[in-house]
């Protein structure tokens, strides 16, 4: 399953990510790694971003970005 199927206020664990390796050293730099806990805080109105906390911190990555990340409930 994708970030994007999430809905606001649910957790996962991210199983991989498949981005580039400049947007995946980004992601990591943020906290976004492979088994880490991810939940949905919020989505914009188009949901062209959305809003993920990871540990203690609140990340906004852009749809296209989260689309690269695959979770698992």
């Amino acid at each position: 399953m994708k970030l994007t199927e999430l809905k606001k206020n649910q957790k996962a664990v991210i199983k991989s990510i498949n981005a580039s390796p400049e947007l995946k050293q980004r992601l990591l730099s943020l906290g976004i790694v492979k088994g880490a806990e991810i939940r949905v805080v919020d989505c914009s109105l188009g949901k062209s971003t959305i809003e993920v906390e990871v540990g203690n911190t609140l990340v906004a990555l852009r749809n296209s970005e989260a689309e690269l990340i695959e979770v698992e409930q």
